[in-house]
C-alpha cells in the first residue's frame, strides 16, 4: 500500500509538473507571437504613413525584393534555428515580423482602416477559437497534417502564377482555399506545439526556448495568413 501510495503520489506531482510546464510554454507561445504582431501592425502602419518611402518600395522593382525576403528568411530561419542562441533567434523571429510589416504596409492603401480593424478582429476571433480547439481537443489531427502541408504548396504556386497570369477566378479560388487552409493549420499546429512539448518536457531549457520561437513563428504566419486573406473577402477598398 505505502508503494502504491508513493507511486500515485509521484505520477500526479509528474502530472501536475507537466501541466504547469505546458501552460508556461504555451503563454510563452503565444506572448511571442503577440509582440511579433504588435511589430508587424507597428511597421506596417508608420511606412504607409510615408508616400515617398511608399512610392519607392512598390513603385520600383523593390517591391519584388520586399515581397519574397520573407519566404526566404522564413525558410532559412526554420532551417539554422537550432544552431543559434536562444536570444538571437528571439530577435530574428521580432525581425522577420519587421520585415513582414514591411511588405504588408500597402494594405492600408488598398484597404479602409475601418475594414482592416474589424477584418483584424474577425480574425483574432477565428484563431482565438481554432487555436483553442486545436489545443483542447481529443481527435488526433496529425492525420490532417500531410494534405494540409500539400494544400499550402499547391497555394503557393497557385499564388506565384497569378502574380503573372492576374485571374480574378483564379485569385477568388485562392482567397476561399487560403481560408480554409489556415483555419486547419491554426488548429493543427496549435496541437503540434502541444504534443512536441509532453514528449520533450524533460529538455533543457535552451531547447524548449527555441521550440517555443518556432511554434510562435508557425502561429504568427497561421494568424498573418488567415488575415490577409479574410481581407480580400471583407476589406472595403479605398
Amino acid at each position: 500500500m505505502a508503494n502504491y501510495n508513493t507511486m500515485h503520489s509521484t505520477a500526479a506531482g509528474r502530472a501536475s509538473y507537466i501541466d504547469e510546464g505546458l501552460r508556461t510554454h504555451m503563454n510563452k507561445v503565444y506572448g511571442l507571437m503577440s509582440v511579433a504582431m504588435i511589430v508587424t501592425g507597428a511597421v506596417a502602419f508608420g511606412v504607409s504613413l510615408n508616400d515617398q518611402l511608399l512610392a519607392a518600395i512598390f513603385g520600383t522593382p523593390l517591391k519584388w525584393v520586399v515581397m519574397f525576403a520573407p519566404l526566404v528568411v522564413v525558410f532559412a530561419f526554420s532551417a539554422l534555428i537550432h544552431k543559434m542562441q536562444t536570444s538571437t533567434a528571439q530577435m530574428v523571429f521580432f525581425g522577420y515580423s519587421a520585415l513582414m510589416g514591411l511588405s504588408l504596409s500597402f494594405i492600408f492603401k488598398v484597404y479602409t482602416g475601418v475594414s482592416i480593424a474589424q477584418t483584424f478582429l474577425i480574425t483574432a476571433i477565428a484563431f482565438a477559437a481554432l487555436s483553442l480547439y486545436g489545443y483542447t481537443t481529443k481527435r488526433n489531427l496529425s492525420a490532417f497534417g500531410s494534405f494540409l502541408m500539400m494544400g499550402l504548396i499547391g497555394l503557393i504556386v497557385a499564388s506565384l502564377l497569378n502574380i503573372f497570369i492576374a485571374s480574378s477566378a483564379l485569385q477568388f479560388a485562392i482567397s476561399v482555399i487560403g481560408v480554409l487552409l489556415f483555419a486547419g493549420l491554426t488548429a493543427y499546429d496549435t496541437q503540434n506545439i502541444k504534443n512536441t512539448y509532453l514528449q520533450l518536457a524533460q529538455s533543457d531549457a535552451d531547447f524548449l526556448g527555441k521550440a517555443a520561437i518556432l511554434g510562435a513563428l508557425q502561429l504568427y504566419m497561421d494568424f498573418l495568413n488567415l488575415f490577409m486573406f479574410l481581407l480580400q473577402f471583407l476589406g472595403n477598398r479605398e
